[in-house]
């Protein structure tokens, strides 16, 4: 026998890293987390509500009794355990300097959720990211997998390829952001006594707020839903609440949530709200609506959705991976936003303030916002991709039926009313309705195969109103028969209402015709504590005088050469009648009929003194003009 042999396998064996056993046995689930016996984890969560004995049990059952009587002698309750620090505790006579950070590390767990074991992924944004075990038994549901099928920017992904990304990366990175956020206040002021289960909590909402959506996103709630139900008015975020009830209730997370620390149901109605709002609309006449957390936690509601101002973590991290993915350039960076992130007190309630010196920041930030929407969300090629499949939606909707609860079958406009059909309900509705050997769906089937051959309709114009209209679906079809009624003179081809679309956009920097930078707090590097406004006259005089509008476009379904050359006519006569904006190439597409419109020729007028202006006037105390020469004379010599 080889002993050398032997002796040296003997070496090589000791070497090896042992096999771990798996923590679940029942397929590849996330293991469940274990509960130390002995101390109620759920208690953790109260550990504010302490008193003094309770605070020495807490050190006792972590093997730090041995300090527990300099606690009871300096009567230490829950409350001043997150303003302990390492001289504080020498004072007290703890000894040696191992002991302090001992006890430290120990306390520190109460509010910091870094001391579970986390789970790590991998994403293209915000590079290795860590949620906490809770988060990932609600990632790994199949209400919450159901967003992988459902694209982030909808139909876009049809005009820019790279934009196929979806609404479940977009959620674990707002659940991330939302982290972020709320652990830089707790760190940075920790008398804002933010809990472990706040904190949780927040990530929660972060990551559940999308769960509401339908295929192809804001294509079914905005385009979809008002066609085939006029009358009900339905918001995706009130279906994401649906569908988080929905989610704990079959997934049997609410014990979960309790091992946790959780107070229910009270923390599922703060999560709920962060996410649409106060849940009960009557309410909104009390000084303070929410239910879920007292008023000194207000800050807390403006994390993952802020009502208030539009600046949120759903806000960065779309930004952020839509740039990315479009291949748009990204001129919003959070985490400055999060280097000066403070809480401060405005008239009794806390709101999240920045830095002054970030306002210009924040109107590029909006400004970025508004780009993405003109160059991307708004593209009218992938508009009138998803006014075609919303076209083929509604002509299926009556022979696609979707299983929900109890076996009940639901149309695809009814799904919204069954969470269980609902989850069933994806982008995959496209090649559902295409595949399908069902002869009823041959109208919706030949819509499906005119965008695969990019048989698409035409736009044939785009305008503004000069005042703003609300829109309803009566209008809509109002104004595509006005459009087919203003057929100019010598115009051969006729068309018909149902030729044209009419389709209108709203155009603003999130809160409508308001500027949002209005509602921001921001604090001074002298004085951080106290809140102050800044008015956009304040930071430059550049910026936007108006922050909303509306742009309408006119599609036409007939494509041929000779159509859509008239079609395009009918658009710049019907501006006319309305007295709206003259189209950017209606001097090229309907040349006979722009000079005939007094305001469109004055408009022109107007712009051809400006350019003279430049060139040949100064402007004296912003109002009136005097003629001045560039170039002097010879005979001319300037003072």
């Amino acid at each position: 026998m080889d002993l050398g042999y032997y002796t040296r396998t003997r070496i090589m064996d000791s070497r090896k890293r042992p096999r771990e056993e798996p923590l679940c046995v029942e397929g590849l689930k996330t293991p469940v987390k274990q509960i130390v016996t002995g101390w109620p984890r759920k208690e953790d969560g109260n550990f504010m509500q302490w008193d003094t004995e309770e605070t020495c049990s807490y050190l006792r059952h972590h093997g730090l009794g041995g300090w527990e009587q300099k606690f009871r002698e300096q009567r230490i309750t829950g409350v001043g355990l997150r303003y302990l620090t390492d001289l504080q505790l020498e004072k007290i006579g703890i000894e040696p300097l191992g002991s302090r950070l001992q006890i430290l590390h120990c306390i520190s767990k109460l509010w910091q959720i870094s001391s579970d074991r986390m789970k790590v992924f991998n994403d293209p944004i915000h590079g290795h990211i860590e949620l906490h075990p809770l988060l990932v038994r609600i990632i790994d549901t199949p209400q919450f997998q159901r967003l992988r099928n459902i694209k982030q920017l909808g139909a876009t992904y049809m005009v820019f390829p790279g934009a196929a990304h979806n609404r479940f990366e977009h959620c674990i990175g707002v659940g991330y952001l939302a982290g972020c956020l709320v652990q830089a206040l707790n760190d940075r002021q920790p008398e804002l006594l933010i809990t472990k289960q706040d904190i949780l909590c927040v990530q929660i909402a972060g990551l559940c707020h999308d769960l509401g959506h339908g295929p192809f996103s804001h294509m079914f709630d905005g385009m979809f839903i008002p066609k085939v139900r006029p009358g009900r008015k339905w918001k995706h975020e009130n279906a994401s609440v649906e569908m988080f009830d929905h989610l704990v209730k079959v997934n049997k997370l609410e014990g979960v949530m309790e091992e946790y620390g959780f107070s229910l149901p009270n923390d599922l109605i703060f999560i709920k709200e962060q996410i649409a709002g106060p849940l009960d609309s009557a309410s909104s006449g009390n000084k303070w609506a929410y239910k879920g957390r007292s008023e000194d936690k207000s800050f807390l509601y403006e994390i993952v959705a802020n009502k208030r101002t539009g600046i949120d973590v759903d806000k960065w991290d779309y930004f952020a991976r839509d740039c990315y993915h479009l291949g748009i350039q990204n001129n919003s960076d959070y985490r400055r936003f999060l280097k000066f992130a403070r809480v401060c007190d405005v008239k009794g309630k806390k709101h999240i303030c920045t830095r002054d010196k970030e306002v210009g920041d924040l109107y590029d930030m909006f400004h970025t916002r508004n780009c993405l929407h003109r160059r991307a969300y708004q593209h009218k090629v992938g508009n009138v991709i998803e006014v075609m499949i919303t076209e083929a939606l509604v002509k299926a909707d009556p022979y696609v039926w979707i299983q929900g609860s109890s076996g009940k079958m639901y149309r695809i406009s009814e799904a919204i009313e069954d969470m269980e059909a609902y989850t069933k309900l994806t982008d995959h509705i496209f090649e559902q309705i295409l595949y399908s050997s069902d002869p009823a769906l041959s109208e919706a089937q030949a819509i499906l195969q005119n965008i695969l051959y990019r048989r698409l309709y035409k736009c044939v114009g785009q305008t503004t109103p000069n005042v703003h209209y609300e829109v309803s679906q009566e209008m809509l079809r109002e104004w595509s028969r006005e459009v087919s009624e203003c057929k100019p003179g010598g115009n051969e081809a006729d068309l018909m209402p149902e030729d044209f679309i009419v389709n209108v956009i709203y155009m603003d920097y999130g809160m409508k015709e308001k500027n949002p930078v209005n509602n921001v707090y921001f604090y001074c590097k002298n004085d951080p504590t106290k809140a102050i406004k800044i008015r956009k006259n304040q930071v430059s005089k550049m910026l936007p005088e108006q922050f909303a509008e509306q742009l309408i476009r006119v599609y036409c379904k007939k494509t041929d050469e000779k159509n859509l050359e008239a079609a395009k006519k009918y658009f710049v006569q019907w501006c006319m009648n309305r007295n709206f904006s003259k189209p950017q190439d209606g001097d090229v597409t309907a040349p006979e009929l722009t000079p005939l419109k007094l305001d469109w020729r004055n408009e022109d007028d107007d712009e051809s003194d400006s350019d003279n202006d430049v060139r040949g006037r100064a402007r004296i105390n912003g109002g009136k003009t005097v003629k001045t020469n560039l170039f002097h004379s010879p005979k001319e010599k300037p003072r």
